[in-house]
């Protein structure tokens, strides 16, 4: 059984599995590659994830995540930037690790507004001083810090980047070791996504690109409205032609979060995510 050769499963469509589990699972169903996060490897330990990432044989697409970083100044924000700076080395022991064509590429979420405040203006503001103070950092290591957009209901709570075009406005604030993510489902309704697209591939910044559906109606948590490629409302083809045709030629994860999908046996996952994402996304590459 082999998968699509630039399939990734990111480990958080099988939210439960350890990451021990997540590489046998990845690996049995012929993919080349996952995307890692970062709680399982802190569960086990940095040398020890080291090892099983090495023998999997698989490639690590991206790990996730950093970010959570738009607190005022003080004690909070230092131990945000200090955990950025760990999850950095993180990305690059586990890229070194993986088979080759690993990509050391840590993905940023950048966090909400702090507790109590209303002021999204400094929040951004935040964030993209943030970014540019671990961009040398990052730099020095040899990794990509990808900051993904997340959809505007999220921007209270976990993301107050909204669009692909505000987080190419970071990026290219920071210097060239700062690219993004091109989630589909974050960016499918965005009116201005083929021209932003096409402006992060023009300047190589499209860091990694992931996929999964937006389903209705929304779940009580709105975070788990993600679907199989196919089970929902995104454009597919259309999304994944113009990252093609910017120029993204690396592995592309399917990331679900959806309660459901966490429930189902891991290998009927991976089954899953690979029939979708030849039915959905396959062609257009």
């Amino acid at each position: 059984m082999s998968a699509h050769p630039r399939l990734s499963l990111n480990q958080a469509t099988i939210k439960y599995a350890s990451l021990a589990e997540a590489l046998d699972v990845t690996a049995a169903a012929g993919y080349g590659a996952i995307g890692v996060w970062r709680e399982p490897v802190a569960d086990v330990g940095l040398d020890r994830a080291v090892e099983l990432v090495a023998a999997s044989g698989l490639r690590v697409s991206t790990l996730c995540r950093g970010g959570f970083f738009t607190a005022e100044p003080g004690p909070e924000r230092q131990r945000a930037l200090d955990d950025n700076r760990r999850a950095v080395e993180e990305t690059a022991a586990l890229a070194a690790a993986g088979a080759p064509g690993s990509r050391p590429v840590l993905v940023l979420v950048a966090g909400g507004l702090p507790q109590g405040s209303r002021d999204l203006v400094g929040a951004r503001l935040r964030a993209q001083e943030a970014v540019a103070e671990l961009a040398p950092f990052a730099a020095e290591a040899g990794v990509t810090l990808a900051i993904e957009p997340m959809n505007p209901i999220y921007a209270a709570d976990r993301g107050v980047v909204s669009t692909l075009g505000q987080a190419l406005d970071v990026a290219e604030q920071c210097g060239p070791e700062v690219g993004v993510v091109v989630d589909t489902f974050h960016v499918w309704w965005d009116p201005q996504v083929a021209a932003e697209v096409a402006r992060a591939g023009a300047s190589g910044r499209i860091a990694t690109y992931q996929v999964c559906d937006w389903i209705t109606p929304l779940p009580a948590d709105s975070l788990l409205a993600r679907g199989y490629p196919g089970d929902g409302h995104v454009d597919f083809a259309h999304l994944t032609r113009l990252v093609t045709d910017a120029g993204y030629d690396g592995d592309i994860e399917v990331e679900i979060f959806n309660q459901q999908v966490w429930d189902t046996p891991y290998p009927e996952v991976a089954d899953r995510v690979a029939r979708a994402f030849d039915a959905e996304v396959a062609p257009a590459l």
